[in-house]
């Protein structure tokens, strides 16, 4: 079992710390993630993936008239906690570094809680053609695949996108929900597993097992995203989520997390907000996400809080930048899509949220600034890290399954 406790400050990139000269200093939320080896990561997250496609370029679709010359700004919706801050003024530094150099306004929102939701918002308005007031989305695979099926997003233009093209890992640069990536770019990757405070806690969680005792009971919030929850459920239970597996194992694992929120064990099923849980004190351990773990150290200043992959392993999952097919936006969207493909920015924005950097060159830039969170294997993860700790990729479900499966938890865990 691989563990992370601890955290520590890192200073600005020079950029960075240019734009915000005067506003007051910024720790990031940079931990003392113990030693790991260079990035390898991608190798696992597209081991899947079909060989390089052929050349040529997206279907035709009708797009809107791309307003990006006459107005300078992009809307962008992200995930809570997924994005360099100064907590002292509440600018995002290489967001505000964009700004200053292209001329470029950004407007960034935190709006997305898991992506069912999201997507129950603003799929209809999408496939009507209509507006979301958004630019760019970021969505995880699995939905991003659903996305790209169902032509609601736009194709991007890889040519005016030179450090994209440059600096994708390479295993990256071909998945099979999108072959040679002409609607979606890697932002950040993770894990699910378990997070804790372990003083709270008094002792180490080292499997799924550990969350059911007594005296957590009613203090367990778990991911709303059941490609997390229920696969590692379905992993302690002896499955190989990668592949060979169908209803059965499912139920069984919906069945297993059903009676836990039944017997009261789990308290809340959440998105992005389980996080408040866990602040709050309502609640000490949970299935949670990497990072989030990570940066809820940092905001609390307890070191105690630990993340955890289960003896029976975790899962990594991808989110992707997207256009929405409504954008007017598209080419400044591209634009910003492309700054943050730039190792040094890239390096910036991984200090602070310790995810996985899918970015080639952002290791070498991070040891220039901070030798040992460069050898993090929480960021920089190798195929080794990968294989040793059991972390498995969610196999892609066909769209039946996914329909019946979406169903089947929303009926029988989000409904409770």
């Amino acid at each position: 079992m691989t563990q992370f406790t601890g955290r520590a400050g890192r200073p600005l990139s020079p950029g960075a710390a240019a734009v915000l000269d005067g506003m007051g200093p910024r720790l990031s939320r940079r931990a003392l993630l113990g030693t790991g080896a260079a990035a390898a990561a991608a190798m696992a997250l597209a081991s899947c993936a079909p060989p390089e496609p052929p050349t040529g370029g997206a279907p035709e679709l009708k797009l809107p008239e791309d307003l990006s010359d006459q107005e300078k700004i992009v809307n962008w919706a992200n995930w809570t906690a997924y994005l360099d801050v100064n907590e002292k003024t509440g600018k995002y530094p290489t967001l505000e570094a964009f700004m200053k150099q292209t001329g470029i306004e950004v407007a960034y929102s935190e709006d997305i809680e898991d992506n069912d939701s999201y997507f129950a918002k603003v799929g209809p308005q999408l496939r009507a053609g209509q507006s979301i007031d958004r630019d760019i989305i970021t969505m995880t695979d699995w939905m991003s695949a659903r996305i790209i099926r169902e032509q609601l997003c736009q194709p991007l233009e890889l040519a005016q996108m030179p450090n994209v093209v440059s600096n994708l890992l390479q295993p990256l640069k071909d998945v099979p929900f999108d072959p040679g990536r002409n609607y979606s770019v890697t932002w950040q990757s993770g894990f699910a597993g378990i997070g804790y405070n372990k003083d709270k806690v008094g002792r180490e969680l080292k499997s799924l097992d550990d969350l059911w005792a007594e005296d957590l009971k009613g203090r367990v919030v778990v991911l709303s995203e059941y490609r997390d929850t229920a696969a590692l459920v379905m992993q302690s239970q002896g499955v190989d989520i990668t592949s060979g597996w169908g209803k059965a194992e499912f139920e069984k694992a919906v069945e297993l997390i059903e009676q836990k929120i039944e017997d009261g064990y789990i308290r809340k099923v959440k998105g992005n907000s389980y996080l408040e849980d866990l602040t709050s004190g309502n609640a000490l351990a949970g299935i949670t996400w990497s990072g989030d773990i990570f940066i809820l150290a940092y905001d609390t200043g307890d070191p105690a809080w630990t993340f955890a992959i289960p003896e029976s392993g975790g899962t990594l999952w991808s989110d992707n930048l997207m256009v929405p097919i409504t954008s007017t936006h598209r080419r400044n969207a591209q634009t910003l899509i492309d700054y943050y493909y730039d190792p040094a920015v890239a390096a910036e924005v991984a200090a602070y949220v310790n995810y996985v950097c899918p970015v080639e060159g952002a290791q070498a830039e991070m040891e220039k600034i901070d030798p040992e969170l460069a050898q993090s294997p929480w960021i920089f993860p190798t195929a080794e890290f990968i294989a040793d700790n059991n972390i498995q990729t969610f196999r892609a479900l066909e769209p039946e399954e996914d329909i019946e499966y979406a169903d089947l938890w929303s009926s029988r865990v989000m409904g409770n």
